[in-house]
């Protein structure tokens, strides 16, 4: 990076500071930039991603592309993870399944003043 490049970045970081200094909410995340080389690994196109990207090895991404230039990459949508109900199982003693004649309500007025029930209305 240039001298003069640099100089242009730290005016429009101190322009963009000034703008967002009353809405913190606003202002962008940091970013930083890596320069790689596309290159290619059997027959699909490769990218080497720097180290200092905190990224894990093996994390599914998915990669998001417009008019055929690279945007960004985020992470894939991971699965739901299932419920393990054997580690559960038996850890709730003394319940007892609610018998039918417990399952029965009585008809009670509405916050309308109508009453529950099938009454033909």
């Amino acid at each position: 990076m240039t001298k003069r490049s640099e100089v242009n970045e730290d005016r429009r970081a101190f322009a963009l500071n000034r703008v967002f200094g009353s809405a913190p909410w606003l202002k962008p995340s940091d970013k930083t930039r890596h320069r790689v080389k596309v290159f290619k690994s059997g027959n699909s196109l490769a990218v080497r991603i720097p180290a200092g990207t905190r990224l894990v090895a093996g994390t599914e991404m998915e990669l998001i592309v417009e008019n055929g230039q690279f945007l960004s990459y985020e992470p894939a949508d991971l699965p739901k993870r299932k419920f393990n109900i054997t580690k559960v199982a038996g850890s709730a003693i003394g319940l007892h399944l609610i018998a039918p004649e417990d399952r029965v309500f009585e008809d009670r007025a509405r916050p309308t003043g109508k009453a529950d029930g099938n009454d033909g209305a």
